[in-house]
């Protein structure tokens, strides 16, 4: 077992040195869509619709379908306001997408989105009878179906046990996004070679700030302009990196897709922004910040 302070140094963010994003940008803007399969053969971890009498169902048709819904219709709202908007996207997926989804799948990789490590099937990594065999799997997919293997991993539901950083690094993962601690990337040590954190995000993620506080569907603009105001204003003295984290059964459904496209369209309207992936973040950082 190994705590975070064995992992990686603290590191104040007023005493770093400046760094510089590409084309002189004051933020990283990622935007990543978490495309997930659950099994409706097992009790659905993530509830919209809570368990009549308080007794956990098998099959739980409603809110399995509930997720579906995503992979019919959201989806399809989210991958056409991005791509009108000429933005490349992060996908977050459960590898298995890939065979069960293989429309969606296709849809991402022709757009040319960045595929991420997000598991095989959604389930916590605490929960996995075998955690190597599961990120081999879920890069191999990957690998399969794009031609490119993944350098990027997030844990579904942001799950690692103590050895799943040495896992991931062991099986070639480079960087990570599990540790929403930073506005900046940062090195993690493992037994093998040292990952990179690339900053994800709760704060702006869909699934805490609209199923678990419920605020209301307009309340998630506001919440992203005003991260978005002032990460970029500190961006004036040293690079900040803003993470967007939705799902397509939260904000692809009508009610809340006008929304999402009007946090793109306010920063688009913006100087000094980079719309990118976690990929070419990591590789900004890695080749020296500059």
């Amino acid at each position: 077992m190994r705590l975070p302070h064995e992992r990686f140094d603290y590191s104040a963010i007023v005493d770093r040195k400046p760094w510089k994003l590409p084309k002189g940008a004051r933020i990283a803007v990622w935007t990543i869509v978490n495309v997930e399969e659950w099994d409706i053969e097992k009790p659905m971890a993530r509830q919209y619709l809570t368990a009549p009498q308080g007794v956990a169902t098998v099959p739980d048709v409603p809110n399995w379908a509930w997720h579906e819904y995503g992979m019919r219709v959201g989806f399809w709202r989210l991958h056409e306001a991005l791509v009108r908007r000429k933005i490349r996207a992060t996908t977050s997926i459960n590898a298995n997408v890939c065979h069960s989804y293989p429309r969606v799948a296709e849809a991402m990789r022709d757009a040319g989105w960045e595929f991420m490590g997000h598991g095989v099937k959604q389930g916590a990594m605490h929960v996995q009878p075998d955690q190597r065999a599961v990120i081999r799997d879920s890069i191999q997919i990957i690998q399969k179906f794009t031609g490119k293997k993944p350098k990027g991993w997030l844990g579904p539901g942001l799950t690692e046990t103590w050895e799943t950083l040495d896992l991931l690094s062991e099986a070639g993962i480079e960087y990570v996004s599990d540790w929403v601690n930073d506005d900046q990337p940062y090195e993690i040590r493992t037994a093998h070679r040292p990952l990179v954190s690339v900053p994800y995000t709760l704060e702006l993620n869909d699934i805490p700030t609209m199923v678990i506080q419920h605020h209301q569907s307009s309340a998630w603009v506001q919440r992203c302009r005003d991260q978005f105001d002032r990460l970029h204003a500190e961006g004036a003295k040293g690079a900040r990196v803003m993470a967007i984290a939705v799902h397509p059964y939260i904000h692809g459904v009508p009610h809340r897709i006008k929304y999402f496209e009007a946090v793109y369209d306010y920063m688009r309207r913006q100087k000094g922004v980079w719309m990118t992936t976690g990929e070419e973040i990591y590789e900004w950082w890695k080749a020296g910040r500059r």
